[in-house]
């Protein structure tokens, strides 16, 4: 199908999802899970040629962000219960008004009608996103990088296989066969045929979308990430955070990109640091290379930083140092580089980590935790179709919630409006 079949075939979608109730959408997310796992021989095969062709190409973390493994997938049929789990968005009053006049109006959630998502190379957030669309009672329309298209087709067939099990329209989740630039310019000006786009990959992708889209678009996603260690912190727990910040996953978008520590602390914590996450690191672990500021290369040795590098999301075994003088500074400094999507202060002084929290204007601002934990997971919100770094309809990880929008549905009893001497009338016996 073309891409424009293909959404016009997500408007005949629409209206069976947003009259689906919450048991149906919850069986068809069950089916869609079980027919996943059936499918994983011929998931895995595919993924194993989108690995074939991708290798040499890219980076072995990306190549990371690429595979599947049996592991991987029990993760995504998980994932899609747990979303199933989650109480039903859809109908949810969120605001209820009883006016002097007898009205009653009732702000209430309602499905965003067709939801597109142009992602790159997490075979994931195919399964993630169709099951957060299906349960927020919208169909979704998925576009991602041509070197997981494979492995996506494969997630796809077996979530409409599900979708077909219990009698929703398979054309509910649907996969553009076209990878290439057009395709993604169809969906950025797909008015009135997309609700809302969503955009998850690198800055590139995402500026795209923001600068030529003219349906709704949410800005998700680029993760220049900060841990500020201040003076008043526990240096080892800041060496642990820091350490799970940067390794644990550093192709995703709240992995660490840049470390800045208070200048009291630095000649103690910079030679722990190094220890842990270059010299001491395990046979077989990656080395993180440490692209040091003037102040930093004095203490440790490294990569000597270069302006750039602190606005540079590494999604790689790469760190930028900073040395700063306090808090403020810190702050400063988040201030110009961060893409506002998580940053964390370590330290055991309550007064400096209210003044950052306060003044850090992030998605997520983390005290004493790393900031791998933004994810809709982690979060309590199910698997999530990406994080907002917009302040508009929706910030931080979006789950089930900020995929609805909502309508005001108003209850009278007759009323007409004429002006402030005009009596209400009541036909109700």
């Amino acid at each position: 199908m073309t891409t424009q079949e293909i959404l016009q075939a997500a408007q005949g979608a629409k209206m069976p999802l947003a009259l689906a109730d919450a048991d149906t959408k919850n069986a068809a997310l069950e089916a869609m899970a079980v027919a996943l796992i059936a499918a994983s021989d011929k998931i895995l095969e595919a993924n194993q040629r989108d690995l074939d062709a991708a290798r040499g190409r890219v980076s072995d973390v990306m190549l990371d962000r690429l595979a599947l493994t049996p592991s991987r997938l029990t993760d995504m049929a998980k994932g899609m219960r747990e979303v199933a789990a989650l109480p039903d968005p859809v109908g949810a009053v969120l605001r209820k008004i009883v006016r002097p006049n007898g009205l009653i109006i009732e702000k209430t959630a309602v499905p965003m009608g067709v939801i597109a998502i142009i992602y790159e190379s997490r075979p994931n957030v195919t399964s993630d996103a169709a099951a957060l669309a299906i349960k927020a009672g919208s169909a979704c329309i998925l576009r991602c990088g041509r070197d997981a298209w494979a492995s996506c087709h494969a997630i796809v067939e077996a979530l409409r296989a599900g979708l077909r099990k219990a009698r929703l329209p398979e054309c509910a989740v649907s996969l553009l066969s076209d990878t290439s630039h057009a395709s993604a310019n169809e969906l950025m000006t797909a008015d009135g045929l997309v609700d809302l786009l969503i955009p998850r990959g690198g800055a590139g992708l995402i500026r795209a979308c923001v600068e030529n889209a003219t349906v709704p678009c949410i800005q998700t996603g680029t993760g220049i990430c900060h841990v500020y260690v201040d003076k008043a912190a526990d240096l080892e727990m800041a060496v642990d955070i820091v350490e799970n910040a940067k390794t644990s996953r550093p192709s995703v978008c709240n992995a660490e990109e840049t470390l800045l520590v208070h200048k009291d602390v630095a000649a103690q914590f910079l030679p722990m640091l190094k220890t842990r996450l270059v010299d001491g690191r395990a046979a077989g672990l990656t080395p993180v290379e440490l692209h040091l500021d003037a102040q930093a290369a004095a203490i440790i040795d490294g990569v000597p930083a270069a302006p750039q590098d602190f606005d540079t999301e590494y999604l790689d075994y790469k760190l930028s140092v900073a040395v700063v003088d306090d808090v403020d500074a810190a702050i400063l400094h988040i201030a110009r580089h961060s893409t506002h999507h998580s940053e964390a202060i370590i330290t055991a002084d309550a007064e400096a980590a209210a003044r950052f929290t306060a003044c850090v204007d992030s998605a997520a601002v983390y005290v004493n935790a790393s900031t791998r934990f933004t994810d809709g997971g982690e979060f309590g919100l199910g698997c999530e179709m990406g994080i907002s770094t917009q302040k508009l309809h929706a910030r931080g990880p979006m789950g089930l919630a900020e995929l609805c929008t909502y309508k005001y549905i108003i209850h009278g009893s007759g009323q007409t409006r004429g002006g402030s001497s005009a009596k209400m009338s009541c036909y109700t016996k």
